[in-house]
């Protein structure tokens, strides 16, 4: 009896807890029905029950520096690599003849990097465990530690007080990390144990008043997933700015927060008043001493390689600050697109008409004198319409005006980088091989004097006389006028083929390579660069070169050996742009194929301790597809079956399954869609899943009916060559010992270049007869 008692108060307790989950509109009837007894009020009861919403789901709590943009950017093996190592190859990079791999600024920066953040992370995970040392086998994945699965071993342990001095150590080295470079460090941070996203909560909760551990703090506070904007307070950054106000990087790193709340003119203002500062307190102290670079001695031999002290090493805050003020300057400008430019047809002529003669690149339909214009009736614009007119005008004025700033933030940040277009292969070559041996543990030896350098364009760094290859600073290949003497690319050429019995001759080497300064930002900021000029409305012709001179710098840019290849929104934007106007510049690929990673130049060791190097013949750019076929022999059906196979064999989509390749578009479109950072919730993730997926099957079918069509036209081309060509002389002559008359190969290789030249004639004038969009 007592248990049924029980169990009885226990529901009406659990009935009164859930009782405030009832909806508080209820039915007309419920309500009426409600004085009637006790069986209306069950019944009533009874029909709120299945109207009663479930709880919220919560969401992911995770920290704010996870939300950061451009992290993908900076993933590689430096974050594995010993940090020893990682020093070693920073030393390597810095010590290589111009243009370096790599950056010398962010090298410097993620060895720093990595150093405060093991320290930070030993610290951490002591404090947390309370034990004086941890040892190198327990630190080595850092997990169980953070879980709390060892134990002190018989270790001294630690008293609250030294616990708080090694968690305040922790924070200051983190914190001096985050000043270097926020988003290489939410990186590093990600990859450590646990303890470190508390480490400075808990000297907050002793001071709240130090200055480093709001810093952190404020990167690892847990806030909801993608809720950054509305979770986020400025108040602790701008404490921190007031108290620190010869720093810029606070600034940054509010700007970054103000960008995500949409207030782009405080972002504007705090990367502006950051990049001041910078040029003021710290430029002089971080410009690098350039008489203690290595020069080459009489006798072809080298110095020892300069291992420049941390205050010497360059600093990449300028860089952030350039590259992070140009992309707020284009998101301006591209808020302002729909009112500059109207998908309605509400405008009137005259509207279009001043339109233009405020803008006179602006979809220019020709020039006319007066004595060709015709006469029209002016219309008479109401009120509403002048007033919608004088908007739109004002909009475009600021596309462009925002437009040519993110240009000049963009060209000012390209211009710390170098490019070579005919870089030795032999510097190559070395820098590989001590890359080579450094991550072996093996002794990196010293290497033999390289050629001459000459003067840097963007550091100004002395050189010597007579240099073996030119250099150029990455700016100067978006000038006005750019240097005349660079590679063509893409490059049309056709390469023979080559027969096993043939060998290569000395002219097919290549004994020279091209190679730029690689930035993890590079590859967005040349497509961004792009996106500027269609939206100040460059003409087609020379938004054509620009957009060559940006596929051959980032098929270059892979970021050996440190990091690895990520995606770029700006790349995505700018393929969407192509799309949507249907290639209107008249590329001469895809883009894909256009920017397609370089061939990297092979070598054969020579000598029993490799020191020297053969080089081996590569391809040129886009030539590996480009080989020339044998002319055939047998007629014109022949001909077609030759054209027809090759094509067949080049598509890959026919090759495979349906299935599959339906599995593989799936597959690229979610990964599409979860790294597009405007995506919020999940209806916009499906939707924009399924746009992928439509647009890959239309590419597919597209692509598949142009290479028809052009098996097609090519066959045609065959045909009418075989039939109208002369036949060949009969050779009556014999040889003296009876045997048959040698072939000439020289005529087939002439004939069947002058098929393919033909042929592709006959494609361009296809080309041409194609109506061209407006």
């Amino acid at each position: 009896m007592a248990k049924k008692k029980r169990s009885t108060s226990v529901e009406d307790n659990a009935s009164e807890v859930q009782s405030p989950a009832v909806p508080a509109t209820q039915d007309p009837s419920s309500r009426s029905g409600s004085g009637s007894g006790s069986g209306s009020n069950k019944t009533a009861k009874t029909k709120a029950q299945p109207q009663q919403q479930p709880p919220p789901v919560p969401a992911l709590i995770i920290c704010r520096n996870k939300h950061w943009r451009y992290i993908s950017s900076f993933h590689g093996p430096w974050l594995q690599l010993p940090p020893e190592i990682l020093e070693t190859l920073a030393n390597l990079n810095y010590n290589t003849p111009r243009p370096r791999p790599i950056d010398p600024s962010v090298f410097f920066d993620l060895v720093k990097i990595r150093r405060l953040v093991d320290d930070a992370t030993n610290l951490a995970v002591r404090a947390a465990s309370g034990v004086a040392t941890v040892s190198q086998h327990n630190m080595s994945g850092g997990h169980h530690h953070a879980l709390g699965l060892f134990g002190p071993g018989g270790q001294t342990k630690l008293s609250r007080e030294r616990k708080h001095r090694m968690r305040e150590q922790a924070t200051q080295k983190l914190s001096k990390a985050y000043h270097l470079d926020e988003i290489a460090s939410s990186v590093a941070t990600m990859q450590s144990a646990s303890p470190l996203e508390e480490v400075a909560s808990l000297v907050l909760q002793r001071n709240p008043q130090d200055a480093d551990a709001k810093y952190v703090h404020f990167f690892h506070e847990k806030i909801p997933s993608r809720q950054l904007a509305q979770c986020t307070n400025l108040d602790a950054l701008s404490e921190i700015i007031s108290e620190k106000s010869t720093q810029g990087e606070p600034l940054r790193t509010r700007a970054t927060v103000r960008t995500f709340k949409e207030d782009f003119e405080g972002a504007i203002a705090d990367l502006t008043e950051a990049l001041r500062i910078h040029r003021v307190y710290r430029l002089p102290q971080n410009a690098p001493k350039y008489h203690n670079h290595p020069q080459a001695r009489p006798g072809g031999r080298r110095q020892e390689d300069v291992v420049l002290r941390e205050e010497e090493q360059p600093n990449s805050l300028e860089i952030q600050l350039l590259f992070q003020r140009a992309g707020v300057y284009l998101t301006i400008a591209c808020q302002h697109v729909q009112a500059a430019f109207p998908s309605k047809p509400t405008e009137t002529k005259s509207a279009s008409a001043s339109g233009k003669a405020a803008n006179g690149d602006i979809y220019e339909e020709g020039n006319k004198t007066n004595s060709e214009a015709t006469p029209q009736a002016i219309p008479v614009l109401t009120t509403a319409e002048q007033e919608a007119e004088r908007k739109m005008m004002e909009a475009r004025k600021l596309v462009r005006h925002n437009a040519k700033r993110a240009l000049k933030d963009y060209m000012n940040y390209l211009s710390h980088f170098e490019y070579s277009p005919d870089l030795p292969i032999e510097i190559a070559e070395d820098f590989a091989r001590k890359v080579n041996y450094a991550a072996n543990g093996v002794r990196v030896p010293r290497s033999f004097s390289h050629t001459s350098r000459s003067d840097s364009p963007v550091t100004g760094e002395p050189g010597e006389s007579q240099p073996t290859h030119r250099i150029y600073a990455l700016s100067d290949l978006f000038a006005a006028s750019p240097p005349a003497d660079l590679p063509p690319y893409p490059s049309m050429e056709l390469t023979p083929v080559r027969t096993q019995q043939q060998q290569p001759t000395f002219a097919a080497f290549q004994t020279t390579t091209e190679t730029l300064t690689y930035h993890p930002l590079m590859n967005d900021a040349l497509h961004a660069l792009l996106l500027c000029h269609c939206l100040i409305q460059t003409s087609a012709k020379e938004l054509l070169r620009h957009a060559y001179m940006v596929a051959r710098l980032a098929r270059l840019a892979d970021g050996y050996p440190i990091f690895q290849a990520s995606r770029s929104p700006a790349r995505a934007d700018w393929t969407e742009v192509l799309r949507a106007s249907g290639n209107l510049i008249q590329l001469a690929g895809t883009w894909e194929d256009l920017c397609a990673p370089a061939p990297l130049p092979l070598f054969q060791p020579s000598g029993p301790g490799g020191g020297g190097s053969v080089p081996i013949a590569l391809p040129g750019p886009i030539r590996q597809n480009k080989t020339l076929l044998p002319l055939p022999t047998g007629g014109p059906a022949e001909a077609g079956a030759i054209v027809r196979s090759t094509s067949s064999n080049g598509s890959t989509g026919a090759a495979e399954a349906e299935k599959h390749r339906k599995e593989r578009i799936q597959h690229q479109a979610i990964i599409d869609a979860l790294g597009d950072d405007r995506i919020r919730d999940e209806a916009s993730f499906r939707m924009a899943v399924k746009a992928r997926q439509l647009r890959a099957e239309n590419d597919y079918r597209l692509d598949n009916a142009v290479a028809a069509m052009d098996a097609k036209l090519i066959g045609r081309d065959f045909e009418s060559l075989a039939l109208d060509a002369p036949p060949p002389p009969k050779d009556t002559t014999t040889a003296t010992n009876g045997s048959k008359p040698s072939p000439q190969p020289t005529n087939g290789s002439t004939l069947t270049s002058t098929a393919l030249t033909h042929a592709t004639s006959s494609l361009a004038n296809a080309e041409q007869l194609k109506p061209k969009p407006n």
